[in-house]
């Protein structure tokens, strides 16, 4: 009875390392906030990667694209708490020089993974892109540069870094996003597996929006364990990546919200870009 007991409190966690996912959980992981019980084993990882462990089913709660959770509705619940969405966050099309819409759809593009929302964008702004290359989000900016790649769809921190290397802009993803919606741009949320008690994923919710409220009050208090994960990245570059990802919409999706990711998900059904889902993918 004590081991089943232990099984229920505790949950396997994944997140990415990135200064936007490391600056939330901190205060959960850390006890600076009450987790009503709840205890976790984390698995950091790159956003691709965990996107890979949802669809293997191995992780009760994780950080995942919105492009890949629409494939996993099913199995997966969405939190209200703990999104990256928000507005001039989405990402960008870079290359080495200014290239014509055609010669965009006809160069190899390098993309951060096939289930990333920022490929699902770069498919609706340039449907007859076919050429994508997998790439490590780190590494994007380099394949360009060498020439493994005409275009780089870049995210996270390489929003900063880009103009420094030499690169330019083709086209703002979100930029396009909002254009055309009007609404935010969602690009990942936290997902609880729908198999565990409803309470225990109700409990979740309440315990991911304390630690983000907790890291919106006392950031000074949170960044030792950013800067931690955040490798040779610094403090200026680290700071503009959270206010850019971790927004209001973070401790709350709110109903604009959840709006933008269901049209999201009506848009990228509609143009056959992901399957049928299960229309009521949120917490109850």
């Amino acid at each position: 009875m004590t081991s089943i007991a232990f099984l229920m409190t505790t949950l396997s966690l994944g997140f990415s390392p990135c200064p936007n996912d490391t600056f939330i959980f901190d205060a959960m992981l850390r006890g600076k906030v009450d987790t009503e019980g709840l205890a976790f084993e984390v698995f950091m990882e790159d956003v691709e990667a965990l996107n890979r462990r949802a669809f293997a089913g191995g992780i009760a709660v994780t950080k995942l694209s919105y492009h890949a959770f629409a494939y996993l509705t099913d199995r997966y619940a969405l939190l209200d708490a703990g999104s990256a969405l928000g507005n001039n966050c989405g990402p960008l099309l870079v290359a080495r020089q200014p290239m014509t819409n055609a010669g965009i759809e006809s160069a190899r593009i390098a993309i951060p993974g096939k289930m990333t929302t920022a490929n699902f964008l770069l498919s609706l702004a340039y449907p007859h892109a076919r050429d994508k290359q997998e790439t490590l989000f780190s590494e994007i900016e380099d394949a360009v540069l060498e020439g493994k790649a005409g275009a780089g769809l870049i995210i996270h921190e390489n929003r900063f870094t880009y103009e420094q290397r030499g690169l330019v802009k083709l086209l703002d993803l979100g930029e396009f996003w909002e254009t055309t919606t009007g609404l935010p741009i969602p690009l990942g949320g936290i997902v609880v597996r729908r198999d565990l008690p409803l309470e225990i994923q109700q409990k979740l919710n309440r315990v991911m929006r304390r630690s983000v409220e907790y890291a919106f009050a006392n950031p000074a208090d949170v960044m030792p364990f950013v800067r931690q994960h955040a490798q040779a990245m610094d403090d200026a570059v680290m700071q503009a990546h959270i206010d850019l990802y971790v927004t209001r919409y973070t401790a709350d999706l709110g109903q604009k919200g959840r709006e933008a990711v269901r049209e999201m998900f009506r848009i990228a059904r509609e143009k056959e870009v992901i399957p049928d889902y299960k229309e009521n993918f949120f917490i109850n």
